[in-house]
């Protein structure tokens, strides 16, 4: 098949390139996102593949249905970013990486409760300056604390199960307990998890239900000086409530891999120019906040699963044969 590949960087050429080597589809890549004003150059092509800062919405994929495209291979687990009820009245398939490497991310919310704690990130630079005082760099012991999980899937449950190796008793909250959690997880209420938690982690799907879950009445709820992980999706932390309970100190620590307005930023270079999103510079003037960028799947295992796993999902499209992962829309009651 003639695929589009939107928002290509070069790591996505070499892993995207070497798992097509076996199949020969006819890969073309682009390293802009997919928006309205993009969309043409898929005209000539069978299938686009996208990421999670492409754009799906209706006017997209209408504008992809009339150049002839047939499927949309994504290279992600998340799917919020397509207009599902458009593609499937269109025709058009929508395909995804259910998993790819959970350890990845997990392993990935670990470094970042790490470095909080301890706060290499500040030491880092003050070495490099020669200031060697330890003040501002306190940090506590993980083992005996108490870690909260909200959300117990893949990545959720080898999170909790590095956190108990710590030595940490792990609690967590997931509307479908997990029945491989049972040895080192108590499963509480959400009210419960954040009473009795020093740090917690986010690993849910972002639903309706989650959205903003992290929002002021939450934080309210929880320990004072509490560390707060976000690996999951942008918008189950409202910033500005976050931002608010970084200010009373209610949040000690901040570590977010994700952000609500992400799109904007992540995944380029803007060293160069005047970054306007308000919000996202206030998190970054707080000593005891540590953000990257969409960085937690990163890892060569990920990157080499989810080329693999789409361009799987290319073939058996095109054949017919073999696990075609596809995302099907549900109607809301």
């Amino acid at each position: 098949m003639r695929i589009a590949v939107f928002s290509a960087k070069p790591y996505d050429q070499t892993f995207l390139s070497r798992a097509n080597a076996a199949m020969r589809h006819e890969l073309s890549f682009f390293d802009v996102r997919l928006t309205a004003e993009t969309a043409p150059l898929a005209k000539g092509h069978e299938g686009v593949c996208a990421f999670v800062n492409d754009h799906l919405d209706a006017a997209v994929l209408e504008q992809l249905h009339a150049s002839g495209i047939r499927l949309v291979a994504l290279r992600s687990a998340g799917f919020n970013h397509v207009d599902l009820a458009t593609a499937e009245r269109l025709g058009i398939t929508v395909a995804r990486v259910p998993a790819y490497s959970p350890h990845a991310v997990a392993e990935h919310a670990v470094a970042l409760v790490m470095s909080l704690n301890r706060m290499t990130f500040r030491a880092y630079n003050r070495v490099r300056e020669g200031n060697f005082s330890l003040d501002g760099l306190l940090g506590f012991d993980l083992y005996g604390k108490t870690v909260g999980v909200i959300g117990t899937g893949h990545i959720g449950l080898i999170f909790a199960d590095i956190m108990h190796g710590f030595g940490c008793r792990v609690v967590a909250h997931d509307p479908y307990p997990n029945p491989k959690a049972k040895p080192f997880v108590e499963y509480v209420s959400l009210e419960a998890l954040y009473a009795q938690a020093d740090i917690i982690s986010l690993h849910c799907p972002l639903t309706p239900d989650t959205d903003h879950l992290i929002n002021a009445d939450a934080i309210a709820q929880m320990k004072q000086g509490v560390m707060l992980i976000n690996t999951g999706r942008g918008r189950v932390v409202d910033t500005h409530a976050v931002i608010a309970g970084l200010k009373s100190g209610h949040i000690g620590r901040l570590g977010l891999d994700v952000y609500e307005e992400e799109e904007q930023l992540f995944f380029e270079d803007l060293s160069y120019k005047v970054i306007d999103d308000d919000q996202f510079m206030r998190l970054t003037t707080f000593h005891n906040v540590l953000i990257t960028g969409h960085q937690a799947f990163f890892t060569d295992e990920a990157l080499t699963n989810i080329a693999d796993t789409t361009l799987a999902n290319i073939d058996a499209f095109e054949t017919g044969s073999g696990t075609l992962h596809r995302v099907v829309y549900e109607k809301r009651p």
